[in-house]
């Protein structure tokens, strides 16, 4: 079976100034900033510890700024990472978990406050936005469905 990993999410901006400011002061590490002849501009951050990057610039899309709402970050303890952006002045909401338990709703449809009961692995969440309205879910992933990884 051919190799497919999910490498880059391309985030639609408005200022290319403004979300590279953004991404560096959550820490994430700037991993491409080309300017070509014709205008166009490539910016490529990588999250912590991450395998897939985010590519903003000019020219790269023709999705309106702002129009990405489910890109999806990880991590293990979903209250120290919201602490984390929270003190790099990201405005992030609540954790929150679904009612249902399993994935979040559209919208804020059947969430609940706080973390999931039993902290039940892909079931907690925060979210935020970068500066033009993009949206990102973080999720607390603490065991991995089978599946999930190849031994190498």
């Amino acid at each position: 079976m051919a190799d497919f990993k999910i490498e880059v999410v391309v985030l639609p901006v408005s200022d290319v100034e403004v979300s590279k400011e953004f991404f560096a002061g959550l820490g994430w590490r700037q991993d491409t900033d080309y300017t070509g002849a014709d205008g166009l501009r490539l910016v490529a951050f990588t999250p912590p510890r991450s395998a897939a990057s985010i590519m903003l610039g000019n020219a790269v899309t023709e999705e309106k700024p702002g129009t990405a709402q489910s890109i999806t970050l990880v991590t293990s303890d979903i209250y120290e990472a919201r602490d984390e952006l929270a003190g790099k002045g990201v405005d992030v909401s609540d954790v929150f978990h679904d009612k249902g338990g399993v994935f979040h709703h559209a919208g804020t449809a059947d969430r609940l406050p706080g973390a999931h009961p039993q902290r039940k692995s892909y079931s907690s969440w925060f979210s935020f936005a970068d500066p033009d309205g993009n949206l990102f879910f973080v999720q607390e992933v603490t065991t991995r469905h089978p599946g999930r990884t190849w031994d190498e």
